[in-house]
């Protein structure tokens, strides 16, 4: 059986491609979640005497044509990605990178492609780069606070998604994650109340859904887990199949977490 792409990762892929796609039509007319591109940044160069006398080196401005070229790369990237050619998709996307250094789109594109190649440090490598030129870019936040919670980072990822939703306060990527991350380092009562403010978000969703049942089930509120895993279902009726579950690791979900759903799943 085949699970379409917009049920196994709305969070973790679709709204985040939303905002990367978003990022690479701006790219390309002049020039996040998760959004966008990634890469090299080139590291701004300061030099300082005293706290007084610091020089920030600017950054070049890449060429009209540089810019272009970038597009290009960073779509054929995505067209590779696509296609599950993640190799040929990371050079194509480093190559944007490479000649649009100051599109942070691009950076978290590539940061992401990363992530989903199994290349966790590189991937936070990159998403860092694209923090240290703008520590408050929320798809960037989002993107890296997702591959520290992959990565079993939980600490980072609770402090990373935390920054991403003070900066975006509607940021239903950050309070969902926030809540798996929660659940694991087992604080269920931070886990119900980020869950909660996601399915409020993005009630359309039943990621969220699930992870709220997940902390209730965990908090002994085993009834209200039961009947929160039901508007799962309601919204999309593969929850009642154990198979469909094993998608929920592309959306974060540990399998600890997943093996729990389960359970859920058959109490209800």
């Amino acid at each position: 059986m085949q699970i379409s792409l917009q049920k196994v990762s709305s969070f973790l892929l679709t709204t985040l491609l939303t905002f990367s796609l978003a990022g690479c039509r701006t790219a390309t007319s002049t020039a996040p979640s998760q959004s966008t591109n990634t890469s090299d940044s080139a590291d701004t160069t300061s030099v300082a005497s005293t706290p007084q006398e610091i020089n920030e080196t600017p950054m070049p401005e890449p060429s009209a044509e540089e810019k272009a070229k970038a597009a290009q790369n960073r779509q054929m990237g995505l067209e590779y990605r696509g296609q599950g050619r993640y190799k040929e998709a990371i050079a194509a996307l480093q190559e944007a990178v490479t000649l649009d250094p100051q599109n942070l789109s691009g950076q978290v594109i590539l940061g992401w492609t990363l992530h989903l190649d199994g290349q966790a440090e590189n991937a936070i490598d990159v998403l860092q780069r694209a923090l240290d030129q703008d520590d408050n870019h929320v798809p960037a936040l989002n993107a890296l606070g997702i591959v520290y919670l992959v990565d079993g980072q939980l600490d980072a990822a609770v402090e990373t998604h935390t920054q991403a939703i003070a900066l975006k306060p509607d940021n239903e990527i950050g309070y969902y994650n926030l809540s798996l991350a929660y659940h694991r380092l087992q604080e269920y009562d931070q886990a119900i109340d980020h869950a909660e403010q996601a399915t409020v978000l993005e009630p359309g969703n039943p990621h969220p859904w699930v992870a709220l049942a997940l902390a209730q089930w965990d908090s002994q509120a085993t009834e209200a887990a039961q009947q929160t895993y039901q508007q799962a279902v309601a919204l999309d009726s593969q929850y009642r199949e154990s198979w469909f579950l094993d998608h929920l690791r592309q959306a974060g979900f540990s399998p600890e977490q997943i093996q729990k759903t389960e359970a859920i799943r058959r109490a209800s």
